[in-house]
C-alpha cells in the first residue's frame, strides 16, 4: 500500500482555492466546534482536530449534526465521501453550507486516496468506507489526519477511533396510520471512547426538531417547537414501512 499523501502533493498544489483559511473562531485546544446541543455530550466540548470519530450505525442525522459546527470556522469547508444517499437539503437544514461542501458520491475502492487528498483541503470529512477498514490502512490515514488537522466522521466502525457515538433509541413524531408528515425525531445519543471520553456520556436530543434544528429535549420542554399531541411512531415501525432511517432526514 503506497503512502497516499506523497502521491497527491502535486494535486493539492494545483487547487489552492480548496484550502480553508485558518480558523480564529474555533475553540481552544485544537478543537473543531460543534452545535451547542452536542457540546455537553463531547468530553472536550468539540471535535479534536486530526482525529477520527466513529458514528455507530451510520446514523445520517447524527453525522450531519456533528458536521454542522464546521460553519463556525473561517474556512468552513467539508466533504462527503461514499455517501450517495446523503440528502443535500437535509445537510443544509442542519446548517452545512452547500457552497463549501465537496461530494464524492462513489469513490469505490479508491475511497482512501480520496480521503487522503481531501484531508489537506477541508476541515471535516464525512465518510462511509467501501467495506471493512484494515487497521494498517486506518493507521496510515490517521497520520494524514494528524498532519492536516482534518476531522474524519466515519459512518460505521473505525479501527482506533478515539471517540464513538451512536443513537441508542429514538422515536419519530407526526406519522399517523400510514399517512401524515414527520415533524421531528427524539433520540438518546451515547458517546464513549478513550481517555477523557472513557466514562461515557448520554444526551436526549431532538435530531431534528420541527424546524430542522438540533436541540436538547430539555430546551424544548414547554416550547411550541413540536406538537407533543401528534402521533408517535418508533423507529422500527418507520423502518417497517419501507423507509430507511439512514437515508432520511427531516428539515
Amino acid at each position: 500500500m503506497p503512502v497516499f499523501e506523497s502521491v497527491f502533493e502535486s494535486t493539492l498544489e494545483r487547487k489552492p482555492a480548496l484550502r480553508p483559511v485558518a480558523s480564529t473562531a474555533a475553540p481552544a485546544r485544537g478543537l473543531l466546534p460543534v452545535v451547542p446541543a452536542l457540546r455537553g455530550l463531547l468530553p472536550e466540548g468539540g471535535l479534536r482536530r486530526g482525529a477520527a470519530v466513529s458514528v455507530a450505525g451510520g446514523d445520517a442525522g447524527l453525522l450531519l449534526a456533528l458536521a454542522a459546527g464546521v460553519r463556525e470556522t473561517d474556512g468552513g469547508w467539508a466533504a462527503a465521501v461514499g455517501l450517495p444517499d446523503l440528502g443535500l437539503a437535509a445537510a443544509a437544514g442542519y446548517g452545512l453550507d452547500l457552497r463549501r461542501l465537496l461530494v464524492a458520491d462513489d469513490p469505490g475502492p479508491h475511497w482512501a486516496e480520496v480521503v487522503s487528498v481531501l484531508a489537506g483541503a477541508v476541515e471535516l470529512i464525512m465518510l462511509r468506507p467501501d467495506g471493512p477498514v484494515p487497521p494498517n490502512l486506518a493507521a496510515r490515514l490517521a497520520a494524514v489526519l494528524r498532519r492536516s488537522g482534518c476531522v474524519l466522521l466515519v459512518a460505521g466502525p473505525w479501527p482506533g477511533a478515539g471517540l464513538r457515538l451512536g443513537v441508542r433509541s429514538g422515536r419519530w413524531f407526526g406519522l399517523g396510520d400510514g399517512h401524515g408528515q414527520l415533524t421531528g425525531r427524539q433520540v438518546e445519543v451515547v458517546a464513549e471512547g478513550r481517555g477523557s471520553a472513557g466514562r461515557g456520556r448520554t444526551a436526549r436530543l431532538w435530531l431534528p426538531d420541527a424546524q430542522g434544528a438540533v436541540r436538547t429535549v430539555e430546551e424544548t420542554v414547554g416550547a411550541a417547537t413540536v406538537d407533543m399531541d401528534v402521533n408517535v411512531v418508533g423507529e422500527d415501525a418507520v423502518s417497517g414501512a419501507g423507509v430507511g432511517l439512514d437515508r432520511m432526514a427531516v428539515v
